[in-house]
């Protein structure tokens, strides 16, 4: 969310930190019920029969039930994170971001009915909300005052969660998609050093997760809840930086990995998982280091789902904010360029660079990419930012790429950022009144051709990571229980096959180019530790130990004691496969088809790859003092018989 007037203080001290935490208030122990929702009239009651959920991937693109493309085309309603900026009295509005003390529940009851509201939402031309929370709203059981849902009394003496529950539900019976947000862990304005840099920052990574499940559940029977969007804004506290990959604490990448899991198994298998990339990294001081990474890491390590069709990616853009710049004035500011500093060409390659890079297809990362958060102010008049903020939305009309806009709603006269702002008697204000400067961009990036219709499925690609423990990807693997205990193991999820590995690294790669799931009906699988299925005569490793699937079988995972292939895993196929393969040799090179689909799924480690009408059927490895125990060689065999 915008930094404006809430300047990024990177250099504050341990002590005043923490000092400011204590202050935050404490989420409570016991989870509210639901309470029924009353009626609401409807906005428009045709417009949830344009789309049909749940959504899903195909490749760039999101999709509904159909297969036709639903774009998103989104805002934040915030307030449900909280507004308090973390100091004075939290009874005192003028300690809220904007004046606005929201209650912790979406901004705009006090102000408006929410039939009303909903209704002007659909002028704007959106299709999907953005709804932020906070953990601390999940456990709070005090009601929220009259004085915050004036506007609608129905909602007197309902908890914050509650409120929450009527906002999802009536903008789901009014049709909107609406993508849950976890904002923040306390209940507190976002985004600087205030307890909520990460998401184990006031709480564990457990309890993160768990709130998620929690969450998930809750709204599982909506099927117009679409998505779980899983933390907002990741980024470097006083001490230390978020990470992607190195295993430890705070490691955002295993984290919305762990907690991706959890939804999609435990609670609701048909959300889309959004993933932001990191926000921030390093202390925002002239020559010492420090960047804005956003969605640059998953270049080369990408996440891989239980089911390789729900992971979205985001990334916020803001033009006072840079690719190496907090976006603060004075404490915090260095000399690097902000977003609205650069020419048109160059912001275009910058924005490719660190997030719209993910939307090319064909590779193992391959998604679509959400930029969750963009907006600028009403009454902003510097040329630069506005002349951004024609360039931003021209791309992203351009790209043909899904938005939220930051912030939806807000008071009059208090935040000039929200698209639409509510005076005390309930008066709208904002970008549908013709004296709003930033009516012709969005107009532009609402009117814009779009790709619409049926979305032509394409292959999929994704890649397995040992770097730290399993990846068992497969839900029809997991009912089997540990297959190799001990070891670390990685299996494709259902509905794609391996198709490469690494010589070093332990990484895979899945795919379902060409037959799509090649898998028989029903869970049976082969774990091979020996040469056991080797035919007589069939050496086709030499001096090598071979796990090789039996005869029809194909390979779906593997699993590894250190940098020594410990196991193959096997899966019949739904028809006759190929019996006579090829070998492929990786321990030396890289030997991968020439147009390398997939793309470089161990980056800086020799990688082997079956060609798209193969399927790999054995692993091949030495034991032999001074060589590397990884994966040597693999059987590449002919789909078809």
């Amino acid at each position: 969310m915008p930094t404006i007037r809430r300047l990024v203080k990177y250099l504050t001290s341990a002590t005043a930190v923490l000092a400011l935490l204590t202050t935050a208030p404490a989420a409570m122990a016991t989870v509210p019920e639901p309470v029924a929702a009353k009626a609401l009239p409807q906005a428009t009651a045709a417009a949830a029969d344009t789309w049909q959920p749940p959504l899903s991937t195909q490749g760039r693109y999101i999709v509904d039930a159909r297969g036709n493309r639903f774009r998103l085309k989104s805002a934040n309603w915030d307030g449900a994170q909280g507004s308090w900026t973390g100091s004075g009295s939290i009874t005192d509005p003028a300690n809220h971001h904007a004046g606005q003390d929201s209650y912790g529940i979406p901004l705009g009851l006090d102000r408006a009915p929410l039939p009303e509201l909903l209704a002007d939402f659909h002028e704007l031309g959106i299709n999907s909300i953005r709804l932020p929370f906070s953990n601390e709203m999940i456990h709070a059981t005090a009601p929220v005052p009259d004085v915050a849902v004036a506007a609608n009394p129905q909602l007197r003496g309902r908890t914050p969660l509650q409120i929450y529950d009527a906002v999802v539900a009536a903008l789901t019976q009014d049709g909107f998609a609406v993508i849950l947000n976890n904002h923040t862990n306390t209940s507190r304005w976002c985004c600087g050093i205030d307890g909520n840099e990460r998401w184990n920052s006031s709480q564990s990574t457990q309890q993160w997760t768990d709130d998620w499940v929690f969450m998930a559940r809750r709204y599982a029977t909506d099927s117009r809840v679409v998505g779980a969007d899983l933390y907002n804004e990741v980024r470097r506290d006083v001490l230390d930086d978020p990470n992607w990959g190195t295993g430890d604490s705070h490691d955002w990448y295993a984290a919305a990995h762990q907690a991706a899991d959890r939804i999609l198994t435990e609670a609701n298998p048909n959300l889309l998982i959004v993933i932001e990339g990191i926000n921030w990294t390093g202390v925002p001081v002239d020559g010492l280091p420090h960047d804005r990474p956003t969605l640059t890491p998953v270049r080369t390590l990408s996440h891989t789902l239980v089911d390789a069709h729900k992971l979205v990616y985001s990334a916020h853009f803001y033009g006072y904010t840079g690719p190496r710049h907090s976006g603060a004035t004075g404490i915090g500011e260095t000399h690097d360029a902000r977003y609205q500093d650069l020419p048109r060409d160059q912001l275009y390659q910058v924005l490719a660079d660190q997030a719209f890079y993910v939307t090319t297809e064909g590779q193992h990362y391959t998604a679509p990419v959400w930029i969750s958060e963009f907006g600028i102010g009403a009454n902003e008049t510097g040329t630069a930012a506005r002349t951004w903020f024609g360039n931003i939305t021209d791309y992203f009309a351009d790209h043909d790429a899904d938005f939220a806009y930051w912030p939806l709603v807000g008071w009059e006269g208090h935040d000039d950022w929200a698209l639409l702002r509510y005076d005390t008697a309930g008066r709208r204000y904002g970008i549908l009144d013709q004296g709003d400067w930033r009516a012709t961009a969005w107009s532009h990036l609402m009117t814009s051709p779009t790709r619409t219709g049926t979305i032509t499925p394409v292959p999929v690609w994704r890649m397995l990571t040992t770097d730290h423990g399993d990846q068992v990807q497969s839900v029809r693997v997991r009912t089997g229980g540990d297959w190799d205990s001990g070891a670390y193991k990685a299996a494709c999820p259902d509905g794609l096959r391996l198709i490469g590995l690494s010589h070093t690294s332990g990484r895979g790669l899945c795919t379902d180019t060409t037959t799509g799931d090649l898998r028989a009906a029903g869970n049976a699988q082969t774990v091979v530790t020996d040469e056991r299925y080797v035919p007589a005569g069939g050496d086709w490793a030499s001096g090598y130990t071979k796990l090789q699937c039996p005869a029809g079988q194909f390979l779906i995972g593997y699993s590894r004691r250190g940098d020594r292939v410990s196991a193959a895993l096997c899966a019949p196929g739904r028809s006759p496969l190929g019996a006579v393969g090829r070998t492929v040799w990786f321990d030396r090179s890289d030997t991968r088809p020439a147009d390398m689909a997939g793309g470089d799924f161990a980056s800086g480690a020799y990688k082997g790859q079956c060609s798209v009408d193969e399927y790999a059927a054995g692993i091949a490895f030495t034991t032999r003092v001074g060589s590397s125990a990884g994966p040597a060689a693999l059987l590449c065999t002919p789909l078809k018989p």
